[in-house]
């Protein structure tokens, strides 16, 4: 992989969020003017109140994708139980132009890493069903479907749910990289 994934810096994360935004539009997950647009644009309310990690070009420096971080206790977890000592990550999205060199992935790894930095014994997430190109990622990084924690945010929006449970080295995202 020819990216490299990091916080974002201060003068990263309104781009960031317009990226998430034009690229969950794009994509047709959202509707622009629709209730989640704002959400995705705030980019600066994410790398506040979670975490706001990018993967960036390492010659251009140029900014290929960004996902959002929830540790335990973010208002950004909507799936993590904070009980279970669960991690969470959102909004993963990559520039259409960038798709392909594996910055998807390797946001993901990212907060693999960050759970495990954290001591998280599991890391969730939510996808909605079109989402199969994301679907292929998580699986073959060791997420499994939890179908029973499957949910709708508002009506008409039915979420998927994964998690991938983080041990030490039987953990099939870690033989994977």
């Amino acid at each position: 992989m020819n990216v490299i994934v990091r916080p974002a810096l201060d003068s990263e994360v309104d781009a960031a969020g317009h990226l998430t935004a034009e690229s969950f539009i794009a994509d047709g997950h959202t509707t622009r003017g629709g209730h989640y647009e704002p959400r995705l644009r705030d980019g600066r309310d994410r790398a506040t109140r979670a975490e706001l990690l990018v993967a960036v070009d390492p010659v251009s420096g140029a900014l290929l994708g960004s996902v959002t971080f929830a540790p335990p206790g973010s208002p950004y977890a909507d799936l993590a139980a904070g009980d279970k000592q669960e991690g969470e990550f959102r909004m993963l999205a990559v520039s259409p132009e960038a798709r392909g060199r594996g910055a998807g992935e390797a946001l993901v790894r990212a907060c693999l890493d960050r759970a495990r930095e954290l001591g998280l014994s599991r890391l969730v997430m939510s996808t909605q069903p079109g989402m199969v190109h994301a679907h292929r990622i998580y699986e073959r990084l060791g997420f499994v479907r939890t179908p029973e924690r499957d949910w709708s945010p508002v009506p008409g929006i039915d979420l998927m749910t994964y998690a991938v449970e983080l041990t030490t080295e039987s953990d099939p995202a870690r033989h994977n990289m």
